[in-house]
């Protein structure tokens, strides 16, 4: 069915704004004298969470949107949302306070959800309850862009890059995912494929030094994550890694949603690489980069050279599209995905971002564009920021985004659009040809919040989505 109702995670943190963060419900129903307006707000207990990502909770295996997984990444405190049958106020449920989660598990900073197929909530994490990391190292015979199956990976024992379980019937926390003294170095997102016994999941930022500002001076230092990692699902133990590059910053993850696909891809956030992995023999996986986004060189920004700033990917139900957001440059891409393995740009529009017509940014030298792109003004409303989180209809033809990526950088990059508040946005996506327009007709403006502007990030449809 047609998606008529989003849950939007929206925090205050970084805002100067002292208000929780919300669950926001927004009517996405074309015939609805509320089309485009947040209809429900679900404050939370607590400040300063950072609401980041969402998840299903699990029934019998599948997911049961009934019930959503809300961690905060800076708090690491876990709520349990029931948003009931008609899917319009959501209440909590459930709370899991952070001592229980540092206790427990010596996790904290929790960043992406998702129910396991024997239907227990698995959780990700990016840290220590300190906000530490354990640095990155080099996999044994693994190397950048590798085609030949990475090494096996063992990390120092007090490593913190893995993940918490909630039961799935209860909600209670159950501890550890990974067995002890396989834990990578740091951790954010994750996907897995049940038929082929397999987990993968990326790296990430150490929590207290992403918590200061983007620091040039950083590069190089091992704060920003390299790693992909791979592995046994069932035995819960870590097989293969692969070192993607310096500083590449490897986050988003997504497989094919075809159950019997061996592969997936995962998007590099500062080089701009996308990588394309999958099975080759036996029980072993590969990468290969398939996609590479230059970068642009500009001045009046804080490097000489601007990065893409992967900041998402999302693959079409049908597995036929790939769409990757750009936070710091501004536009959106649409890929087919096909038989060569070689993704094909077919798609292309700008948001928003860091290098438009007349801002503070001037692009000295860019490999794909004529001209820097000029602003967007949407129903009399100019969007500042760039795109970030992606949700796609399950037909494939509406892809909807948000322009929060992470409050501290938001208000580091995008200041204007802390101050006026962020965006939520439709595509239209042109599905035979491939091809993206912005519907002029849609806006979901949080700056018109009752309690302030606002930062909106993740997307869920209570109808099912294409990130599950």
């Amino acid at each position: 069915p047609r998606e008529e109702v989003a849950y939007v995670t929206c925090t205050y943190r970084s805002t100067c704004i002292d208000q929780p963060d919300f669950l926001a419900t927004v009517d996405l129903n074309p015939r609805s004298c509320h089309y485009g307006q947040v209809i429900h707000r679900l404050p939370m207990p607590n400040l300063k969470d950072e609401l980041h990502r969402a998840g299903w909770g699990s029934a019998c295996g599948c997911p049961d949107r009934t019930k959503l997984i809300l961690p905060g990444l800076i708090s690491s405190r876990i709520y349990v949302v029931d948003v009931g049958s008609q899917c319009r106020a959501p209440r909590i449920c459930k709370m899991i306070e952070p001592a229980d989660v540092f206790w427990k598990c010596n996790k904290g900073y929790l960043a992406v959800p998702h129910a396991l197929p024997n239907g227990d909530i698995l959780i990700a994490n990016t840290g220590d309850p300190a906000g530490n990391g354990k640095g990155e190292f080099s996999c044994p015979n693994s190397r950048p862009g590798g085609k030949a199956g990475g090494g096996i990976a063992h990390s120092p024992p007090c490593a913190t890059g893995g993940f918490v379980v909630l039961d799935g019937n209860t909600f209670e926390l159950k501890g550890n995912w990974e067995n002890e003294c396989e834990t990578p170095p740091s951790g954010y997102d994750f996907w897995f494929q049940p038929r082929h016994n397999v987990l993968v999941s990326s790296a990430g930022v150490v929590p207290k030094w992403a918590d200061r500002r983007f620091d040039p001076d950083d590069l190089k230092k091992g704060i920003f994550g390299r790693r992909l990692n791979v592995w046994n699902l069932s035995c819960r133990s870590l097989t293969q890694c692969f070192d993607l590059g310096e500083d590449s910053l490897p986050l988003s993850v997504r497989f094919l949603h075809n159950p019997e696909a061996a592969e997936g891809y995962v998007g590099c956030t500062l080089s701009g690489v996308i990588f394309r992995f999958y099975k080759c023999e036996a029980n072993n996986w590969a990468v290969e980069e398939v996609i590479r986004i230059p970068p642009k060189d500009v001045s009046g920004w804080i490097m000489p050279k601007m990065p893409a700033f992967i900041a998402d990917l999302l693959i079409s139900a049908d597995d036929r599209y790939l769409f990757v957001s750009n936070w710091l440059h501004g536009d959106i891409r649409q890929y087919e995905l096909g038989r060569s393995c070689k993704p094909r740009l077919v798609g292309q529009v700008f948001v928003g971002g860091s290098v438009l017509r007349g801002g503070p940014v001037t692009v000295c030298r860019d490999e794909e564009l004529k001209c820097q792109p000029d602003p967007l003004v949407i129903k009399c409303k100019r969007v500042y920021g760039g795109p970030s989180k992606m949700q796609l209809s399950l037909d494939g033809k509406r892809l909807y985004v948000t322009n929060s990526f992470y409050s501290t950088w938001d208000k580091q990059f995008y200041p204007t659009m802390v101050k006026e508040g962020s965006v939520m946005l439709q595509l239209d996506v042109d599905t035979e040809k491939g091809g993206l327009a912005v519907n002029k007709n849609f806006l979901v403006d949080f700056g018109k919040e009752p309690n302030g502007p606002c930062l909106a990030h993740d997307i869920r449809f209570a109808s099912g989505d294409c990130s599950e």
